[in-house]
C-alpha cells in the first residue's frame, strides 16, 4: 500500500494559518487521498513547536485530532531507524539535518516510502520526492 510521510513543516502549515504555507498545505492535504504516515519523533516536535507558537490549547486538538484520525498512522521509530539515522547523520556532516530529520529518512528507507509532505529541502536531498512542490 503506497503512504505519505508527512513532516513537521507541514502538520505545523496545516495549524498555523499565518504560515505562509499554510494554503499550499491545506489545498494539498485537502486534495491528497494516500494514506498518511508519521512518526512518534515528528509527532513530539511538532506538538512542542504548536505548543511554543500557539499555546498549549492549539497543540492539544492538534495532537487529539492526530490521533483519532483513521487515515494518519503515528509508528515508533525503531532501535534500527535509530542506528540507521545516526548513520546518516554521521555521513551527512556537511548538511544541517537534525536528529529527527535523520530517523525521518531511515524509517521513510525501511518501509520503502518515497514521497513526503513536506516544505524541507532536506528530502530532496535525500533523494525523496517532496509535496506539494
Amino acid at each position: 500500500m503506497k503512504r505519505l510521510f508527512v513532516d513537521t513543516g507541514a502538520w505545523y502549515a496545516l495549524v498555523d494559518k499565518n504560515d505562509p504555507d499554510h494554503k499550499e498545505a491545506e489545498h494539498f492535504l485537502a486534495n491528497n487521498k494516500i494514506p498518511l504516515l508519521t512518526t512518534n519523533f515528528i509527532f513530539d516536535e511538532t506538538i512542542t513547536l504548536i505548543r511554543s507558537r500557539l499555546g498549549w490549547s492549539a497543540a492539544k486538538e492538534f495532537g487529539e485530532r492526530l490521533k483519532k484520525s483513521g487515515f494518519v498512522s503515528i509508528v515508533a521509530v525503531r532501535d534500527e531507524d535509530e542506528e540507521g539515522a545516526w548513520e546518516i547523520f554521521l555521513k551527512y556532516k556537511d548538511k544541517d539535518f537534525s536528529y529527527t530529520d535523520c530517523t525521518s529518512f531511515a524509517v521513510m528507507e525501511r518501509l520503502k516510502i518515497d514521497t513526503a509532505f513536506s516544505f524541507d529541502s532536506h528530502f530532496k536531498t535525500m533523494e525523496f520526492q517532496a509535496v506539494p512542490s
